[in-house]
Formats: structure tokens, C-alpha cells, sequence
């Protein structure tokens, strides 16, 4: 994937979580974001958000870093 694909990974995470953020706290909202990533992207998708988490990450908010965690485990 490309940088411009990695871009759009990340400007969907972020807003991913931004839309959850009303379920409370943002432990809760990390769990209901990696839940949609697990069912909706692709394995390349996850993948490649996670090596970005690992490697750099500085554009995803704390609950998009929280739940890319959530997809290691």
C-alpha cells in the first residue's frame, strides 16, 4: 500500500473513533473500534495500521492507538 493508502487508514481510524467516543471512556470506544476493524477491514488493512502503530503512529488519537492494541491481541 501506499503512502496515500496509509493516509486514508489512518484518517478512517481516527474518525472511526471519533464517532465512538459517545460510548463513555475511551477504553470502551477503543474496544467497539477494533471490533469494526476486525469485522469490516481487510487483513492487509489491519496489518498495515498496525506496523504504522508500531513504527511511527504519531497521527492516530488515543483511542485509534488503543485500539489497533486491541487487534495484536
Amino acid at each position: 500500500m501506499s503512502d496515500q493508502q496509509l493516509q486514508h487508514l489512518v484518517r478512517m481510524i481516527n474518525q472511526i473513533s471519533a464517532t465512538n467516543l459517545h460510548h463513555g471512556d475511551e477504553a470502551t470506544a477503543a474496544e467497539v473500534v477494533a471490533g469494526h476493524m476486525r469485522k469490516f477491514w481487510a487483513r492487509s488493512m489491519k496489518q498495515m495500521i498496525v506496523e504504522y502503530a508500531d513504527t511511527d503512529g504519531t497521527e492516530l488519537l488515543p483511542v485509534s492507538r488503543q485500539a489497533v492494541e486491541r487487534l495484536k491481541k
